[in-house]
């Protein structure tokens, strides 16, 4: 009986793996061997980067909530003190968004933040 090679199943997957590397630069868009690394290695990019990219928003976030809140003499630290005190709770990636856009909302938040630490520091002293 003859050996089997596989012919259409292994050009499939080289097909595959040269499709997803379009794009890359050198061999590594029309080599199967150099495509394969090439593909592998970005998915473990996007895979870590994916992760990453939440942290990096949080990070944006609250580096534009700290921008604002210091216009309205308050830290960072303060200013979301301040909000767990008062109730309000908004997560930071509207809080950014308001500081940016919308900022007469955003001071009126400031203010009832400010308002909630100094009932606070009264009710403690």
């Amino acid at each position: 009986m003859a050996k089997v090679k596989g012919g259409p199943r292994a050009h499939a997957r080289h097909r595959k793996v040269i499709k997803a590397a379009k794009g890359y630069f050198g061999r590594r868009k029309n080599t199967f061997r150099a495509a394969v690394q090439a593909v592998e290695k970005a998915g473990q990019y996007a895979y870590r980067d994916r992760r990453r990219r939440k942290r990096d928003f949080r990070r944006l976030w609250i580096q534009r909530i700290n921008a604002a809140a210091r216009l309205h003499d308050m830290t960072y630290s303060q200013f979301m003190h301040g909000l767990k005190l008062a109730n309000i709770e908004l997560d930071r990636k509207i809080l950014s968004d308001l500081a940016i856009h919308n900022e007469k909302d955003f001071a009126a938040i400031a203010k009832q933040a400010a308002d909630a630490l100094k009932k606070d520091a009264k009710k403690a002293a």
